[in-house]
């Protein structure tokens, strides 16, 4: 099995999925693997612009079929290298038109298609995760809930519905991304620097906040 393909999404803004996606790219690259990224998010590609000179990538909209056609050959001709693809808000209207292109392609790729699906507190993140599964079905999906929004014991909504079985049923897990200090997260956007780097250049509170978030 070639390495996997790794969806970053939501399908919604301001939900963490930039921040969800550097912790990603930071864990392949502190692993020493091959990694690729694909920063769909045409809009706002902070995580292209943070990685762009550390990791292999491209910025590459998703919006139509070129762009899920290009993703395949891209994923094709880089069998030894994790694609982490971030998505943008919208990214389910393209994943119902178009995500059958990547899904019939997965045996030939011979690569797992694995999605982080990043959720704040509210209804519409998991309407828009049921639409997302009937899309994609047969792949495995773990939701991650943002720390940001409050502790485990605040995602009730989730936590009541049948979509943590659904989830687990599927292959997937329950995750939990601990909040990062805002003053720290504004340090990673203004800057353009990656976690690593942020790692050695911060100043040492704020260095210590990142080390604990990043062991977390």
């Amino acid at each position: 099995m070639n390495q996997p393909i790794v969806f970053v999404s939501g399908s919604k803004g301001g939900v963490g999925k930039s921040l969800t996606a550097m912790a990603v790219l930071d864990y392949f690259t502190a692993e020493h693997r091959y990694v690729r990224l694909l920063e769909a998010d045409t809009t706002n590609p902070d995580v292209w612009k943070a990685y762009r000179r550390n990791v292999e990538g491209e910025v590459a909209s998703l919006d139509e079929i070129d762009g899920w056609i290009n993703l395949v050959n891209t994923c094709d001709a880089n069998p030894f290298k994790a694609v982490v693809v971030n998505t943008p808000a919208r990214n389910n209207d393209a994943v119902r038109v178009h995500g059958a292109i990547l899904l019939d392609a997965l045996k030939e790729l011979a690569r797992p298609l694995i999605t982080l699906w990043v959720i704040n507190r509210q209804r519409d993140s998991l309407e828009l995760l049921n639409s997302y599964l009937e899309a994609m079905p047969g792949t495995v999906v773990h939701v991650v809930r943002n720390g940001y929004f409050g502790d485990v014991s605040k995602f009730e909504l989730y936590q009541s519905s049948s979509m943590p079985e659904t989830i687990q049923q599927r292959g997937g897990k329950s995750l939990f991304l601990p909040d990062l200090a805002d003053r720290v997260t504004d340090e990673l956007y203004s800057r353009r620097i990656t976690l690593q780097e942020a790692a050695q250049q911060l100043k040492l509170g704020d260095r210590v906040e990142l080390q604990r978030w990043r062991a977390s």
